[in-house]
């Protein structure tokens, strides 16, 4: 019996030996399963991100540090690098003096409704663009596309002269309507659905009998819900941050934050200790959105980078 499962065993290890890899020589080589290992961040890696995220942190700590202290010390030669007693009393100072209460209610409504309607606007368009049929498609999405050439400062005058005929000059419908859609919402839309969404999931829907607006609503929107909440972020940031269009059609009585905060640059002597907490009252809000939802906000970015 040993006799006879000894050669048996001697082909069996012969086989093994052969089907393995050699290399130069004769030497065999070791595999090493690759799938599923993980790269670990080296010392020079954390030294990066701990100087990236210094240089990100610094000018909201000077803001911070300036609104602490009196114009005198900010003025010096080398400027204060440590908080000073004043915070709570130049914040104070700046909410009475330059409206604040009523400007960040007014910068929530035109952020919140501008960055709704350029997610809802743009996720429609983005999807025509991107998977719907129709003639003129490419023409169309150029012009789009083109808008963005356009300097905004060349319709300042023709667009202030329309909503003075509608009657909204200095009211905040004059800021919310110019922008309720953007050509980089529509164009970044259209390109993340051109890559996240299949044909065959649109196919599908219209075999099963599905018109367009059932296909957004069942298909579209959840495969385009983390562009969306990128989008939104983006949005509202730059509608809260506008200074431009909301100081040419808005006054002191209806403000926004940025156009509130000109009142504290009035007169001959800027306190720049006043202008600094104005800048901190204002930069509050979206340090909290960005903290309470900024880990939605990644991993919505993560989820749709793995589904692309």
């Amino acid at each position: 019996m040993t006799t006879q499962s000894l050669p048996a065993r001697t082909d069996a290890a012969a086989r093994t030996s052969a089907e393995k890899p050699t290399g130069r020589g004769g030497r065999r080589l070791l595999l090493r399963p690759r799938a599923g290992r993980q790269h670990h961040a080296g010392p020079l890696a954390y030294v990066l991100l701990a100087i990236m995220a210094l240089l990100s942190i610094f000018p909201l700590y000077w803001t911070m540090v300036a609104a602490s202290t009196d114009n005198t010390r900010v003025s010096q030669t080398p400027p204060p690098f440590l908080p000073g007693p004043n915070l709570f009393s130049n914040l104070a100072r700046a909410w009475d003096e330059a409206a604040m209460g009523k400007a960040m209610m007014n910068s929530l409504i035109v952020a919140g409704v501008i960055a709704l309607s350029t997610v809802l606007f743009a996720t429609l368009a983005g999807f025509a663009f991107a998977k719907l049929r129709f003639k003129g498609r490419n023409a169309l999405l150029m012009l789009v596309i083109g808008t963005m050439l356009v300097p905004p400062q060349l319709a300042v005058v023709p667009l202030f002269m329309m909503m003075a005929e509608l009657g909204w000059s200095q009211q905040l419908p004059a800021v919310i309507f110019p922008t309720l859609v953007s050509a980089v919402g529509v164009f970044f839309m259209r390109q993340y659905l051109a890559e996240a969404l299949p044909d065959e999931l649109v196919e599908a829907g219209r075999v099963d009998g599905a018109h367009s607006l059932r296909i957004f609503w069942s298909i579209v929107l959840p495969v385009a819900r983390p562009a969306m909440a990128v989008l939104f972020m983006i949005t509202f940031v730059h509608a809260w941050n506008d200074f431009f269009w909301p100081f040419v059609v808005l006054d002191m009585t209806n403000p926004t934050v940025p156009v509130a905060l000109t009142q504290l640059s009035a007169g001959y002597v800027r306190d720049q200790s006043l202008i600094m907490a104005g800048a901190l009252l204002g930069t509050l809000p979206l340090l909290a959105m960005f903290i309470v939802f900024g880990r939605q906000i990644v991993s919505g970015i993560m989820a749709g980078a793995v589904k692309g």
